[in-house]
């Protein structure tokens, strides 16, 4: 499977200033520190963690949304960060977002057809402007949704519906990979589980790759091929499906499982419970070493140290000094 997209090292920090008159940088917010993945043609990579670890403001750099401290993406072998002029349109082309909230996503003074078409004016050789409405009425079907509402507005429309609106918008210029920033989180459950459904099926239908944010695991099993966790800015373990779920060596990703509802009820007594200590430490002054070591039942005097490196221990690679396989989940 050929590297669609490739990050290096990615850095995003954000000054923190005080002042009225004479504002001075007093710190940074260590949203994103160091991150590096790679992302083959038509696969899901899976990025999880808990609120605040920096998972929006990965998708936001990838998109070019803001700018990177320091780091690099690559496109096909092309810098991203980089292009310009027609190059940089050209990536946006190829490179869509699915945004979190379908609520505040979509303009609630566009109709429906405006909001999908959209992209057909910005990208004009994407598509004759005489085929536009054919096209959106294509893609509302797509998604599950009657191409006689084209006329609507957002407000006339239910959540799921709406996330649909969001994801039909993403499919209209046919783009290679899609950014989903936790597109189900605001979701009941039995619409998420359909949106996660109708994901998948469009991959299997376009050949789309996915960086699939989200902070709930059990939904991020269902679509990735691979699942990187984070936490304060940093991967701490990265693998296969089966190695993060089945095999997890990384005590933070251990405890993210344990906290997992298990829908078996004759499992519920038998998995084995990891209650985290502490609060996350502040990004504005994250702890020495590993991250992790102020609410690890593992930390030593390494960890705060020598910051451990995401190195293949025990099959994958994991952050962690002291690495070990501990099945959480029967």
């Amino acid at each position: 499977m050929a590297d669609l997209l490739e990050v290096r090292d990615l850095v995003k920090h954000f000054p923190v200033k005080r002042g009225v008159l004479f504002k001075q940088t007093i710190g940074h917010v260590r949203a994103v520190d160091g991150v590096s993945f790679t992302l083959g043609e038509g696969e899901t990579l899976g990025v999880v963690g808990e609120s605040g670890c920096g998972k929006s403001t990965l998708a936001q750099v990838l998109m070019l949304l803001e700018p990177p401290t320091s780091g690099e993406a690559l496109f096909e072998g092309r810098p991203m960060f980089s292009l310009r002029g027609n190059e940089l349109k050209r990536l946006r082309r190829d490179m869509q977002i699915v945004l979190q909230d379908p609520y505040t996503s979509l303009n609630p003074r566009m109709t429906v057809g405006d909001i999908v078409g959209e992209p057909f004016e910005i990208h004009p050789e994407a598509a004759p402007k005489g085929s536009w409405a054919g096209r959106v009425r294509e893609l509302l079907d797509v998604v599950g949704l009657n191409p006689e509402h084209i006329n609507r507005y957002p407000h006339q429309f239910s959540g799921g519906q709406r996330q649909r609106i969001g994801i039909a918008r993403a499919l209209a210029l046919r783009p290679r990979v899609i950014v989903c920033d936790e597109p189900v989180s605001a979701l009941d459950v039995s619409i998420q589980a359909q949106v996660m459904n109708l994901l998948a099926e469009l991959q299997s239908e376009f050949g789309l790759a996915y960086v699939f944010i989200a902070h709930d695991l059990s939904v991020v099993r269902h679509l990735s091929d691979r699942v990187a966790v984070m936490y304060l800015g940093k991967i701490v373990e990265i693998g296969t499906e089966d190695e993060i779920y089945n095999h997890p060596t990384h005590p933070y990703t251990q405890a993210l499982l344990s906290a997992v509802p298990v829908a078996d009820p004759a499992l519920r007594g038998r998995r084995d419970v990891i209650r985290l200590t502490g609060d996350v430490p502040s990004p504005i002054d994250p702890p020495s070493g590993c991250r992790f070591r102020t609410r690890c039942w593992k930390a030593q005097d390494v960890c705060a140290a020598e910051e451990p490196a995401l190195i293949d221990r025990g099959g994958h690679p994991s952050a962690c000094h002291f690495a070990e396989e501990r099945s959480v989940v029967p």
